[in-house]
């Protein structure tokens, strides 16, 4: 019997995981006017069979100007919608994996083409661009057209957008909302310094710039069902000079905390091209032992990607859940092999338990429904 922490069953808000181990939000570029199509039921379904928690769908935008690129997914119409319905209703008929959604808005570093065309930013005059818009007027990068600051109007726009995207995730069934406030997109714009230099009341101090991703998270979470979980995303420092700091980001996850979230996804970065980052092994998992002191559920991601790598940063407290993205889509059976390492067992479905190699009879259990 395993008595690896990995594969411990945990609770964020009324949301029971089976394990530690939730795939996290990847974007596919692949969707045609926002709307989901047959890759992402390949791309998810897959994932949902992988013997995770808890499934994650990539950053979902709540507008259409709020695409990172053409080919990013979105729920903001009822094309949207169905077209998610349609991949859901897929997935569920095979998997009973809890499936949770990103929504975000991706500011100043919209409009671009996808990153296996080099990523660009795509000019308003293209036919796959448009005008951007952010806290205020200051492109990402170098020789990019600046995106227009958001007045007082385009703040209720695009803070109702996320309100009705969680309605319609909340109609989907979904069990989990995660709101996107990292990697440079808008949520995260607005806290940082470096890219939002307003002199009204969402600009200059940590309560002002805070003010706009907390009004957010309100909005998400009076529109989502109350009795499934709310959690956020965030960078926990830009890696820049005058940016974003994990200090910030304590005083950001009280104030979340404060307000009913579930939990808290600490990645970092994203903001800007000066960020100076020590890429390596578990390399983000500081940034998420930081925030354990305030009191909610923490979760670790960043470039792990060894079995005993996330057993450890769950054994010496470092976070609760532990998050895969790049390792999931290079490695789906990540979590079974992770199971069958510890001696652990893993949910898989009854059409692959001849794969079960004999060395591990006891590592696939059964669907209570099958």
């Amino acid at each position: 019997m395993s008595h690896a922490k990995l594969f411990t069953p945990f609770r964020v808000g009324d949301l029971e995981l089976a394990n530690r181990i939730v795939i996290a939000p990847m974007c596919q570029y692949s969707a045609e006017n926002g709307c989901m199509n047959d890759w992402h039921l390949i791309h998810l379904g897959q994932l949902a069979l992988s013997g995770a928690a808890l499934l994650t769908i990539e950053a979902t935008a709540v507008v259409p100007e709020g695409r990172i690129t053409y080919g990013d997914v979105g729920l903001y119409s009822d094309e949207c919608e169905a077209a998610m319905r349609r991949v859901l209703d897929g997935i569920r008929r095979w998997s009973d994996m809890p499936i949770a959604i990103q929504l975000g808005h991706a500011g100043r570093k919209a409009s671009t083409e996808v990153p296996w065309k080099g990523g660009r930013q795509i000019s308003p005059d293209d036919a796959n661009g448009w005008q951007t818009e952010a806290p205020s007027a200051i492109p990402h990068g170098a020789g990019e057209v600046p995106p227009k600051a958001l007045d007082e109007d385009g703040l209720a726009r695009v803070r109702n957008a996320f309100a009705d995207a969680a309605r319609r995730a909340g109609r989907l069934g979904l069990a989990a909302v995660q709101i996107h406030v990292a990697h440079g997109y808008l949520l995260h714009q607005f806290l940082s310094p470096l890219s939002n230099q307003r002199d009204d009341r969402y600009g200059g101090s940590l309560e002002n710039r805070m003010r706009f991703p907390l009004e957010v998270f309100d909005a998400v979470r009076a529109a989502f069902p109350a009795e499934r979980p709310v959690t956020v995303r965030v960078s926990g420092t830009d890696w820049a000079e005058g940016g974003w700091t994990i200090e910030e980001t304590e005083e950001f996850a009280r104030a979340l905390k404060a307000r009913g979230c579930s939990a808290i996804h600490v990645s970092s970065g994203g903001l800007t091209p000066a960020q100076n980052i020590p890429v390596g092994p578990s390399y983000q998992v500081p940034l998420a032992r930081a925030l354990k002191s305030v009191g909610m559920p923490v979760i670790a991601v960043g470039l792990i990607t060894d079995y005993v790598q996330a057993e450890s940063i769950l054994t010496t407290g470092d976070a609760d859940l532990i998050a895969i993205a790049r390792a999931a889509l290079y490695d789906p059976r990540w979590p079974w092999h992770a199971a069958a390492h510890f001696g652990a067992a893993v949910k898989a479905p009854p059409q692959y338990f001849r794969s079960q190699p004999r060395q591990h009879p006891d590592l696939f259990k059964i669907r209570a429904d099958d």
